[in-house]
């Protein structure tokens, strides 16, 4: 659990630096999207590097997953029979919306490379044209989408949340001190990520890039 996420981790991070450079213009965003494209030439023909990242990723998911849902069953294993009666345990929404969370983000997750990586359901859907893609994806007219863009990242922002937070809590902050900096650090990292990823769409959609 802990090394997928943290491999997943990292590419949210790469991944939402690189969405930023839309602010930097049409040539520069599509120019780094041609970019990834041609990493590892000549060693690597074609787009492997891409293909070489995608497969690493489904790896990570995968094994997040089946991490997760190991946890769950040995977690239900350790207690066959419910208790009789169980005083109700204050636990965070993150915490408490992981597995739904998870749910929602994985759906997005395949609806996103529908849309943006093969093109099928985006409205310009050029894979030459990056920059344009991301335009027409959140374009006004389609405020749906980036209605569930943003339903997406919040619920990624409430997994990450927990996500950390359990991590520093695991690494030693078990003290009340260490508790109370573990939910700031991992409440902040969880708002950067999520400004960082829904600042785009949102300035496709008040006309602030077009």
């Amino acid at each position: 659990m802990a090394v997928s996420g943290i491999v997943l981790v990292l590419f949210l991070i790469a991944h939402m630096l690189g969405n930023l450079k839309v602010f930097a213009g049409a040539a520069s965003f599509d120019g780094y999207a041609h970019w990834l494209r041609d990493i590892g030439k000549p060693a690597l023909p074609g787009v492997w590097f891409l293909w070489i990242l995608r497969a690493g990723l489904v790896v990570a998911v995968v094994a997040h997953i089946w991490a997760a849902t190991v946890l769950a069953l040995r977690a239900r294993a350790a207690r066959p029979v419910q208790y009789a009666h169980r005083k109700k345990i204050q636990g965070s929404y993150a915490a408490r919306t992981m597995r739904w969370g998870g749910v929602i983000i994985l759906l997005f997750v395949i609806y996103h490379l529908l849309d943006l990586t093969t093109g099928h359901l985006n409205p310009v859907g050029d894979p030459t044209r990056p920059f344009a893609n991301v335009v027409a994806d959140f374009a006004p007219e389609r405020w749906y989408v980036t209605l569930f863009y943003t339903v997406a990242v919040v619920a990624l922002g409430f997994h990450l949340r927990h996500g950390m937070f359990s991590a520093l809590r695991s690494l030693g902050q078990q003290t009340p001190g260490g508790e109370r900096r573990a939910r700031a650090v991992a409440l902040g990292f969880a708002v950067v990520i999520c400004a960082g990823f829904l600042v785009v769409p949102f300035a496709v959609l008040t006309g602030l890039v077009s």
